[in-house]
């Protein structure tokens, strides 16, 4: 086995890990607004590794521009879609539960 195969095994191992991770997570968070932070941040950090996989397997290719492409893509929309979904949350009334039980503060 090469080290790019080394590395891209190893790469491709931890976006599955942390994409598994995000979803125990999503089940695991007590309210929403915790469950889409899980789902974002370490969603976006399993599929950007396994990306990463992807190009170190692929070498300086066509495919590898397109992995950067679809990375970006990635990169920009998941955080601005979670964005937009914790508004529309917090605009229909549905408040975060906070750890000692008390209401959040209106500013």
């Amino acid at each position: 086995m090469s080290p790019a195969d080394a590395i891209s095994w190893a790469l491709l191992a931890a976006g599955g890990v942390s994409c598994v991770l995000g979803a125990v997570g999503l089940l695991r968070m007590p309210d929403f607004f915790t469950r889409m932070h899980a789902a974002s941040v370490v969603d976006t950090v399993g599929a950007g590794l396994i990306l990463l996989g992807l190009m170190v397997q692929a070498g300086l290719t066509l495919v590898t521009v397109k992995l950067v492409v679809i990375g970006l893509l990635i990169f920009f929309t998941s955080p601005t879609a979670s964005h937009a979904l914790a508004r529309a949350a917090l605009a229909r009334g549905l408040e975060p539960k906070l750890a000692d039980g008390g209401a959040p503060s209106k500013p």
